[in-house]
């Protein structure tokens, strides 16, 4: 008897489930358990949840990443924007910019095509937000780390954009000696301003909208439908939906005297939805690619690692962090998922030759980073002092 879509559900909700208990066992995040049983139970090992039913579950993913970002998007305050100042900003160009340099100048020290290695080494600036957020949520990490490390990788996605934009328009030229200058700018541009415009307009639609609705369902409803509109908007019309998101509550936040209970029905929401992302990520991670990337995938993952950390204290000192978040901070920003696989997409056209080993190196190293970035975000947390044992 083949089983129908809700049923798989139902195993995958009970896999996580199992999976958050056996961890914490062994002291490590939930998101970690989940990615791990969602690689076990997935096509690729076990085949309880085939690749076609993976595929169909996509909508979960997106819709998903989209209440990440609405959660992130709660941390910009103005009062706590006031607080820090400029260094979050700092820090997140400084950190994407780090990992960008690194790889591209040890690939192209190494002798390797320049425009194989701006197009590899662009991607490099691309954080997962999700896994961070899912450990400092479930462990409550409270800190100066922390309240820097959440606007960091919500700004992480235009850093990388804007990298990403300017790396393959000059691997562009080195290819074909050709480049499109208003393309170079305008893509960009219209992915994150259109973003933040889009995502502002929504923020205040729904800040006036739970001022008439008052009970707690109908203001978990508004909550939802902003971020389904959000994230359907902006997937018809090329906008960064997380960026969207993320303004959406933004604004949010600092126009309602509501919004904290708003947030608060969303986060008794979410959990389920959490929990499947995470898992079906896992599924959809192939752990037969990590030995077909050679000596180039080894030295993306190694080299982004040490880029990103660099980067993140030299954004520290530049904007005057403390030193406890100079020290840890960079630890933080390994993840690396969904983001980066889109970008994969779009430099295997840039630069077609070499399109099947950039694919290639960047699953890998979603694999490696999602199933390492967790638990090395909690270790620094921990050393940081913002997470109690």
């Amino acid at each position: 008897m083949e089983l129908n879509t809700l049923t798989y559900l139902a195993i995958c909700i009970f896999s996580c489930l199992l999976a958050g208990k056996l961890v914490k066992r062994i002291q490590l995040p939930n998101v970690t358990g989940y990615l791990v049983m969602g690689i076990l139970i997935g096509p690729y090992v076990l085949n309880l949840v085939p690749a076609d039913m993976v595929e169909k579950f996509g909508i979960i993913s997106e819709m998903a990443l989209g209440f990440i970002a609405f959660s992130i998007g709660a941390e910009f305050k103005l009062s706590y924007l006031k607080k820090v100042g400029k260094a979050p900003v700092v820090i997140a160009f400084t950190e994407a910019l780090g990992g960008v340099l690194a790889v591209d100048l040890v690939l192209i020290a190494m002798g390797q095509d320049p425009a194989f290695s701006l197009c590899l080494g662009a991607i490099a600036a691309a954080t997962a937000p999700a896994a961070t957020l899912m450990v400092v949520k479930q462990y409550k990490a409270k800190g100066p780390v922390t309240q820097t490390l959440l606007p960091v990788v919500a700004l992480d996605d235009a850093a990388a954009l804007m990298a990403f934009g300017v790396s393959v328009a000059i691997a562009k030229a080195i290819s074909s000696g050709e480049v499109d200058i208003a393309k170079t700018i305008l893509d960009p541009l219209w992915e994150i301003g259109g973003a933040f415009v889009f995502g502002a307009v929504l923020g205040f639609f729904i800040s006036l909208l739970v001022r008439y609705f008052h009970s707690r369902g109908n203001r978990l409803s508004i909550a939802i439908a902003g971020v389904f509109l959000c994230v359907g908007v902006c997937d018809m019309v090329g906008f960064s939906s997380l960026l969207a998101c993320m303004m959406m509550s933004a604004l949010f936040v600092n126009l309602s005297d509501e919004s904290d209970k708003v947030f608060e029905l969303v986060d008794r929401m979410t959990p389920p939805l959490f929990m499947l992302f995470f898992l079906l990520s896992g599924a959809d991670l192939n752990l037969r690619i990590i030995p077909t990337v050679g000596v180039v995938g080894a030295i993306y993952v190694v080299m982004r690692m040490v880029g990103k950390v660099l980067g993140s204290a030299a954004g520290c000192k530049i904007s005057h962090a403390e030193p406890v978040v100079s020290k840890w901070l960079g630890f933080t920003l390994i993840p690396q998922a969904g983001v980066a696989i889109g970008l994969s997409s779009v430099a295997m056209t840039v630069v077609p030759e070499h399109g099947p080993a950039i694919r290639a190196i960047i699953l890998c190293g979603t694999v490696i980073y999602e199933l390492t970035g967790p638990v090395i975000t909690k270790i620094a947390l921990t050393k940081a002092g913002e997470i109690k044992a």
